[in-house]
This record gives structure tokens, C-alpha cells and sequence, in this order.
């Protein structure tokens, strides 16, 4: 046997029970880095359409297509890459989607005209669709066993403070550059955690069935539309169009589920959503990351217009929320290891519930403290449900099925969040006065209802 082939095997022994400690932690940075831009770039373009509008000549509603195509692109692609990793190796799509998503990101930095940038950030997506697909898979190779909750904590961590802070740092950039450099700051990043993957992200087993391209089609169809459909139905539009998208994503889920009848490792995992303990997290995380967003983004509107601060104090109110997150993340982690994903996750929505509905009750004139501490509440709430979720939903699936559970996890993030944003936004519809309490409100209410699946899964058998 060849030198190389010795290093290939040893590589794989070294796989089935993570990497070792040094090579871990270079590893677990280039995937910090790659799912850190992934979720900023979800959020940050938000704070920016104005100007992005402005300066290339769009209307508003053109320019919300720079936001719009970016989700699209992630929730269209997210189930295919995913199936790709356990085809290609997780390895492979993570690099190619570092690679992409940087070379979209400067595309975006100098993009010239709307179609321009909407082109250029429908291939970001795609990038952080390939990067997202597969990074909770790649965590099941890196980590022991043993330290698996640590390693999901962790990315909990990062995937909740991006996404929380990129209203933040979007201004911040902002106040000293132009928009190009939202997209610019990503490529030297990006550069560095290619170069890194490529040296340090483990091989992992590849699956022998072949990828089906037509059942990627029909993916992308059908997740494609019901994205679009939920937000134009937010948005009060033509009745008969959001029936058209309904019905066409329906079409393709239907082909979609004839396809991969049968198949061993389908697409769209159907398989493992027989089994309650997976189908009951993934809900809880749809639900969760639904209330996030409503929180999100209907926050910075209560600050401003209900309670009358500056745009530069509601960067800093929010900022608790994700501070608590990045403490408690890794805590619920490790806690994840010992006891029961359930009952933390149950406890932790619980208390963002609790959180949500105090942010409600303020009185005009609260002071900076009071509303410290409620976001605070929140954040601890939020933070101790992420990585026992996740933990909950990859343990739940086969070894071999590593990419799948790792593709509802991202799609299921991103579809609580897609949501969660065109609810705000018919919150605001059906209520100009009170529209932001009427989504904090909704907010609650989706992490009490998740908090209720959470404890449910208490109550079925962890799978064999």
C-alpha cells in the first residue's frame, strides 16, 4: 500500500471519532468563518437597500429583490448540496460553496446596475447554501462523540450572533463606507477559510447511490415557490397569484415525492421525518427561528417609533439579545451531552416566550435598563435552544444520513426566518399603529408553541 493510501485510511479512522484536538480547532475555524458570512450576508443587506436604491437608480420594491433572491437561492439549494455532501464528501461542497460564495461576494462589491447585483447575490446564496448544507454534517466529523453538543453550541453560537448583529454592523459600515463594502469585507475572509479548508476539513465516507438532478429541479421548484408565495401572501398581493405559486410548489412537491419514492436516501428526507423525535425538532426550529425573525425585525421599528430612540441606541438595545446568546450557546451545548435536548430546549423557549411578551408590556417611558435586561431574558431563552435542537435533530438521524439532517437543519432555519419576515411585514399590513406589538405578540406565541414540541419529544424513543 502507498504512503498516501495509509494517509487516506488513517484520515478515516481518525474521522469516525472526530479529528484530533489541534487539527479541530483550525477546522472548526474555517467553518465558523464560512457559516459566520453565510448568516451575516442574510441580514445585513437589509439595512442597506436605501442606499443600494438610490445609488442604482431602483424603485424600493425592485430593491428588495437584493434581499428576496439571496433567500431564495439558499432555500432552493440547500436539500440539493446536502444530498451532494453525502455523494461528493462533505468536504468538497463546503470548499466549492467558500470558493463561491467569495467570488459572488466581490461580484456584489462591484456590481454596476440592479440586474448586477441580484445575479451577483443569486449566486452568493447558492455558495451559502452549499456552506450551510453542510456544515452541521461536517461538525459530526470533526467532534468526538463524546464533545458533539460542544461543537454544535458552537456553531449555534455563530449562526444566532451573525444573524443578530448584522442590522448592527451593517450600520456600522455604513457610517464610515459605502454599500460595496458589505460585500467587500467578505473576500478576504472567504480567501482565508478556502485556503484553510482545503488543509484542514476531514474526508468523509461517500454514499454509492448517484445524484439525481431532475429530483434537484423539483426541489428548487417547489421550495422556490412556497418562499415566494409566503411572501407575497404577507404582502396582500394579487390573490390569484399567490394561488398560482401555491398550487405550482405543490405540483413540484408531488413530483418531487413520486420521484424519490423508493430511493434510499432521498432528497427531501421523508424518510426520517417518520421518526418523531426528528420531525418534532425540526418543527421546534422552524417555529423558534419564526419567532426570532419577528422579533428581529420588527424591533428596531418598536425602539424607534413606539419608544422614540435613536437608530444608534436600537443597535446597541438589541445587542443583549445576542450577547446572552453567545454565553449561553456553548453552556446549553455541553449541558446537551448530559441531559435530555427536550427538556433544555423546552425550558430555554420557554423563557424567550417569557422575554417576548415582556418587551410587549413596557411602558413608553422605560429606561435603557429595563430594556437590557428584557432582551437579555431573550437571549438566554434563545441561546439555550439552538444547540440542544441541533443535536436533537443530528442524533436523530443515521450516520450515513449526516447530509440530510444537516440540510433540514438549514432549511428549516431559513423557512422560520423567511416566514418569520413577511409575518412582520403583515403585522404591519393589517395594523399601522400597533404593527410591531402585534409581531412581538405573534413572536411569543411561535416560541411558546415550539417550546411545547420541544417538551413533546421528551415523550418519544430516541431512535437506534
Amino acid at each position: 500500500m502507498s504512503r498516501q493510501s495509509d494517509a487516506t485510511v488513517n484520515h478515516q479512522v481518525l474521522e469516525q471519532d472526530g479529528l484530533p484536538e489541534h487539527e479541530r480547532r483550525w477546522a472548526i475555524v474555517s467553518v465558523a468563518i464560512g457559516v459566520g458570512m453565510a448568516s451575516l450576508d442574510t441580514a445585513i443587506a437589509n439595512t442597506a437597500l436605501p442606499a443600494m436604491a438610490m445609488q442604482l437608480n431602483a424603485t424600493p420594491a425592485d430593491s428588495v429583490w437584493i434581499v428576496n433572491i439571496y433567500q431564495l437561492a439558499m432555500v432552493a439549494t440547500l436539500l440539493p448540496f446536502a444530498a451532494l455532501g453525502e455523494i461528493l464528501g462533505y468536504r468538497r461542497i463546503a470548499i466549492f460553496g467558500l470558493l463561491l460564495f467569495t467570488a459572488a461576494s466581490l461580484a456584489c462589491a462591484y456590481a454596476w446596475s440592479l440586474p448586477t447585483l441580484v445575479i451577483a447575490r443569486f449566486f452568493q446564496g447558492v455558495g451559502a447554501s452549499a456552506i450551510m448544507g453542510v456544515n452541521t454534517a461536517l461538525l459530526r466529523s470533526i467532534y468526538p462523540a463524546r464533545m458533539l453538543g460542544r461543537g454544535l453550541g458552537t456553531n449555534a453560537l455563530v449562526v444566532a450572533v451573525a444573524f443578530a448583529v448584522g442590522p448592527t454592523t451593517a450600520s456600522l459600515i455604513l457610517s464610515v463606507w459605502s454599500w460595496p463594502w458589505l460585500f467587500a469585507i467578505n473576500v478576504p475572509l472567504g480567501l482565508f477559510a478556502y485556503f484553510l479548508a482545503r488543509k484542514v476539513l476531514p474526508h468523509t465516507k461517500r454514499a454509492t447511490h448517484k445524484f439525481d438532478a431532475l429530483t434537484a429541479i423539483y426541489n428548487a421548484g417547489g421550495f422556490g415557490l412556497l418562499i415566494l408565495a409566503i411572501g407575497e401572501g404577507a404582502h396582500l398581493s394579487d390573490a390569484k397569484t399567490v394561488a398560482l405559486e401555491l398550487f405550482g410548489a405543490l405540483v413540484f412537491f408531488i413530483l418531487l415525492l413520486r420521484r424519490q419514492k423508493g430511493h434510499a436516501a432521498p432528497m427531501l428526507p421523508v424518510d426520517l421525518f417518520s421518526r418523531p423525535l426528528f420531525t418534532l425538532s425540526a418543527l421546534t426550529a422552524v417555529c423558534t427561528f419564526a419567532a426570532q425573525s419577528l422579533a428581529f425585525v420588527s424591533l428596531p421599528f418598536y425602539f424607534e417609533t413606539v419608544l422614540g430612540r435613536s437608530a444608534i441606541e436600537t443597535g446597541f438595545l438589541i445587542t443583549p439579545w445576542a450577547v446572552l446568546v453567545g454565553i449561553m450557546a456553548p453552556i446549553a451545548g455541553r449541558l446537551s451531552d448530559h441531559y435530555p435536548p427536550g427538556m433544555l430546549g423546552g425550558i430555554g423557549l420557554s423563557v424567550l416566550s417569557v422575554g417576548m411578551i415582556s418587551l410587549i408590556l413596557m411602558s413608553p417611558d422605560v429606561s435603557v435598563f429595563g430594556i437590557c435586561w428584557r432582551m437579555a431574558v431573550c437571549g438566554i431563552g434563545f441561546g439555550f435552544f439552538q444547540a440542544p435542537n441541533l443535536r436533537a435533530i443530528m442524533s436523530s438521524a443515521p450516520p450515513e444520513r449526516g447530509g440530510s439532517a444537516s440540510g433540514v437543519v438549514a432549511t428549516s432555519r431559513l423557512l422560520g426566518q423567511a416566514s418569520g419576515a413577511a409575518l412582520v411585514a403583515f403585522c404591519f399590513i393589517i395594523s399601522t399603529q400597533h404593527g410591531e406589538t402585534l409581531a412581538l405578540g405573534l413572536g411569543a406565541a411561535f416560541a411558546a408553541f415550539a417550546s411545547i414540541a420541544s417538551f413533546m419529544r421528551l415523550f418519544v424513543q430516541q431512535p437506534k
